[in-house]
């Protein structure tokens, strides 16, 4: 089962979690289908206890482990049940286990976390631009802030990275072999501190020691940043033709057929946005995201976003028919439009910014 793994620390052993009984009665069939839909969405995020911590894992391999609103809910409901457990004297999400296909909101929850532990089976992307959206869930602070102009890269390309790239651009913080993950968490069980620099030097002890192979991002990056510095997407797509014309390397031929099959519109939102996030913290970047996001989904400037779901994942004929169809037909009020507050009707986003850590 490929999984994200999101591990908490305690004090003490947490009880068992279960479930409020039912007041009401309900009839046989009414219950039994109620009962169905419950554990279907339970086992959507799994919960794991061992000593002195609990883990919640996403647990929907068939859907690439993207995060629904229900299983949004239960994720807040099991750290507000942790959190108020008066058996409890410590709770914070410490480590983040991404032991598989991690993209979307897998990302979100991850990688703005102190510790990310990556694996060999891991698999990282950033796929939006190509069904019409953008970059979301925090992904324009943590790519924005990520060596050069990588981030960019990894935004309008939607490229695919493994365990060992994400260790050496900074998106993991550490590495191991699938197959110990059961040995690494028994032991971070047993640690009883809230003290980052122990349970840092317990990932580096535990971890495992792994170098870039010759295929890896990290021998392109000054390409990368020779062609995605620039300052449109018009002229990102010049400088890769240029390199590729040059250098005639996959990655070039690759990155360009990415740009070309993605939504024109999606593009341009999604560089600007992560141009936006370089200046902005984690929660300035979530709410501007949360008012993207919202835009997108009304189709007030485009319906791309339906389309690009129509296209990838309802009949899958991987042939958009996006609108605008070009990006010389992208004007810069459509891109405005995306940045611009929410109606009267529509309350901005509100987080508990006074919680945010110094370094977000």
């Amino acid at each position: 089962m490929q999984s994200l793994k999101l591990q908490s620390l305690a004090w003490r052993s947490r009880p068992s979690l279960r479930f409020l009984p039912h007041h009401r009665r309900l009839s046989a069939s009414v219950a039994a289908a109620t009962a169905i839909q419950d554990d279907n969405l339970q086992n959507q995020v799994l919960v794991e206890g061992k000593a002195s911590a609990r883990a919640a894992i996403l647990n929907r391999p068939n859907s690439l482990n993207a995060l629904t609103s229900n299983m949004g809910i239960r994720l807040k409901k099991l750290y507000e049940s942790w959190e108020d457990n008066a058996d409890i004297g410590f709770v914070m999400m410490k480590v983040a286990v991404l032991d598989g296909i991690t993209m979307g909101g897998g990302g979100g929850i991850s990688v703005p976390g102190t510790f990310r532990i990556a694996t060999d089976k891991t698999v990282f992307s950033t796929p939006e631009i190509h069904i019409g959206f953008h970059p979301d869930a925090a992904a324009s602070f943590y790519l924005s802030h990520l060596t050069g102009y990588v981030g960019e890269y990894l935004a309008l390309t939607g490229e695919k990275i493994n365990g060992v790239d994400m260790l050496a651009l900074g998106l993991a913080t550490h590495y191991s072999m699938s197959a110990r993950l059961s040995w690494i968490d028994e032991r971070l069980a047993k640690l009883v501190t809230d003290d980052p620099s122990v349970l840092d030097s317990s990932l580096a002890q535990y971890g495992d020691v792994v170098y870039p192979d010759k295929q890896s991002i990290v021998h392109r990056l000054e390409a990368i940043d020779r062609c995605f510095s620039r300052e449109t997407v018009e002229e990102i797509i010049d400088a890769l033709e240029e390199e590729a014309a040059r250098s005639n390397q996959d990655w070039c031929h690759r990155a360009l057929k990415k740009l070309k099959e993605a939504s024109p519109l999606s593009l341009k939102v999604s560089l600007r946005s992560i141009r936006e996030g370089r200046y902005q913290t984690l929660d300035e970047c979530l709410i501007r995201e949360y008012r993207m996001s919202l835009h997108v989904i009304s189709k007030e400037v485009s319906p791309d976003f339906c389309e690009g779901i129509r296209a990838r994942l309802v009949e899958k004929d991987i042939e958009p028919k996006w609108d605008p169809p070009t990006l010389k037909h992208v004007s810069d009020d459509m891109v405005d439009h995306y940045f611009s507050p929410l109606g009267e009707f529509e309350p901005e986003l509100k987080l508990p910014t006074h919680l945010r850590e110094a370094f977000i």
